[in-house]
């Protein structure tokens, strides 16, 4: 069997964000972790790896730096990395940037492909059914538990207050959880062997049927309107009263802003 994971490298929020004057993020700037969801799609790929012996590799799109989650992947467990960089690529959104993972996915034999439900610095949810529908594979996305039965995988997929179980032939899509499992921890000889290991990188010429208009900020038909770091909320409003007072106080209030 072999696994395709797609791993994003974003911004780690608590050291804030930064933006280029275009609106995009500047994450040359910016302290950087492997996204949630798509560190349990590695996690679960792993678990296959060590059922069934199945090969793992992650590819991940982003400035050169995201070579750093490849390496994260690799002291993990995974078997290959490879990197999608090119000044071409930058500033795309959800659409030029499943053109592009699926343009080098293209390169690659798999019989199933994992990515993230969504990233932290987008929480589209795009990006992964939309890398199914260019390669015409089908899509199981929120998965919360999955299984492998013969030449098909059975997904417990996450839907409201209760899950469905669907099955589907591979090669076939997951988008998973970050609720999906608890992902391993990097060993020490994991980590020295990442380090070891040669990472692939590859540029636009790398691309497979993938037109120039459907990459980078040129062919992202999303345009950011503004962007700005998270708002600071104010000190509030400190009252001193007694209880009587203080639930015709509030009451008065909810009213005022029309919560009740």
């Amino acid at each position: 069997m072999k696994i395709v994971v797609c791993v994003k490298q974003v911004p780690d929020t608590k050291g804030g964000v930064k933006f280029n004057p275009d609106g995009t993020l500047d994450r040359a700037a910016m302290l950087t972790i492997m996204n949630p969801d798509d560190k349990a799609g590695l996690e679960a790929a792993l678990r296959l790896k060590d059922q069934y012996g199945a090969e793992v590799t992650v590819v991940t799109m982003g400035l050169p730096k995201a070579e750093e989650v490849l390496r994260e992947a690799l002291a993990m467990g995974a078997d290959k990395g490879i990197l999608v960089t090119d000044r071409v690529l930058g500033g795309a959104d959800t659409w030029a940037t499943s053109q592009t993972l699926a343009g080098a996915i293209r390169n690659l034999d798999y019989d199933l492909i994992i990515t993230g439900r969504q990233a932290i610095d987008g929480d589209t949810a795009q990006v992964g059914p939309q890398i199914s529908e260019h390669l015409g594979i089908p899509v199981i996305s929120y998965a919360q538990k999955i299984e492998i039965e013969g030449d098909s995988v059975k997904v417990e997929r996450q839907y409201d207050d209760r899950y469905h179980v669907l099955k589907a032939k591979m090669p076939c899509l997951i988008t998973a959880l970050a609720e999906l499992n608890e992902p391993r921890y990097m060993t020490p000889g994991g980590i020295f062997d990442a380090y070891k290991t040669e990472i692939t990188t590859w540029g636009r010429a790398d691309l497979k049927d993938v037109d120039d208009s459907n990459l980078g900020l040129k062919g992202s038909p999303t345009q950011i309107a503004r962007a700005s770091d998270k708002v600071r909320k104010g000190q509030g409003e400190k009252v001193t009263l007694d209880p009587s007072e203080s639930v015709t106080y509030i009451m008065d209030k909810l009213k005022e802003k029309h919560v009740i």
